[in-house]
């Protein structure tokens, strides 16, 4: 190992640092979760999943598994109390639970929709973040928040306009909060991944495979995402690497935000203008 693969490896040592990802059992957590874990962070993982949180405690028999709903008022402080009396204080926050719930119009939305939509994307990570503050500020300075928003919260996405909205104001809470924490050494910031393989979007289910074959001209870097992307982001945001970022958001994306609808046609050119018919995206209820 070379003397700056060695300073790497130690910037990237998470060892005796306790990291709590919520929905750490699938997709974008469980490659959060197995990056901590392969840091050598002390690791608690809150899923809800009873199947899956047996999967990663199998996969993970290091980590504490808690088989919790963190949308339930009252699960972060109970996680807060099992936190404090293990290790007494949290280095590492990553907030990932979210999910889209809906594919429809708003205007076809009863305000129940809306309130779960709202709740599972903003309402519980408000809650899980209060309840955790008390805890980073013991691993203060140097603690931080990680927030798994998405990359509609930079541009637009039809007939998920809840979700958007309650990622949208997700980058608000992050810039706001990261001023406030800031003077203590706590950092606060997002992941907004592009779509990527989960099985939440199980990409050969999302896009009809007429479309799928066109993948590697729709996002500059010739493919969508994969959940290690944005643990490697995690790793980062957590890191000394990253301890002069703060507010911000990284967007794990493959350059599809920077492209803003540019796109490569069949024949290699860039273009802006649409040149497949029918559904990028499989809706429900939409026609075939």
């Amino acid at each position: 190992m070379t003397q700056t693969q060695n300073a790497l490896h130690t910037l990237l040592d998470f060892t005796g640092k306790t990291v709590l990802v919520t929905g750490g059992g699938v997709g974008i957590g469980r490659a959060i979760a197995q990056g901590f874990a392969e840091a050598g962070a002390r690791l608690v993982i809150a899923e809800i999943d009873p199947v899956r949180a047996d999967a990663v405690e199998a996969e993970l028999p290091g980590a504490r598994v808690i088989r919790c709903d963190v949308t339930q008022r009252g699960v972060p402080a109970m996680l807060a109390e099992r936190i404090a009396a293990d290790s007494g204080r949290l280095d590492v926050l990553v907030n990932n639970v979210g999910h889209f719930l809906h594919a429809k119009p708003f205007a076809t939305m009863d305000e129940a929709e809306i309130d779960g939509v709202l709740d599972i994307n903003l309402g519980q990570l408000l809650r899980m973040t209060h309840a955790m503050i008390p805890l980073l500020r013991k691993a203060a300075p140097g603690s931080s928040i990680i927030n798994v928003s998405s990359i509609e919260a930079f541009r637009g996405i039809p007939y998920c306009s809840i979700y958007a909205a309650g990622k949208a104001a997700i980058t608000g809470f992050t810039k706001s909060l990261a001023l406030e924490l800031g003077p203590e050494g706590i950092r606060v910031n997002d992941i907004a991944p592009e779509t990527t393989d989960t099985p939440q979007v199980a990409l050969d289910f999302m896009i009809p495979p007429e479309n799928r074959k066109h993948e590697e001209r729709w996002i500059p870097l010739g493919r969508f995402g994969q959940p290690n992307d944005s643990a490697g982001a995690a790793l980062y945001l957590a890191s000394p690497l990253a301890s002069w970022v703060t507010g911000t958001a990284i967007h794990v994306d493959g350059g599809a935000l920077a492209a803003s609808g540019w796109y490569r046609t069949p024949q290699g050119e860039w273009s802006n203008v649409p040149l497949i018919s029918g559904n990028g995206l499989v809706i429900p209820g939409s026609a075939a």
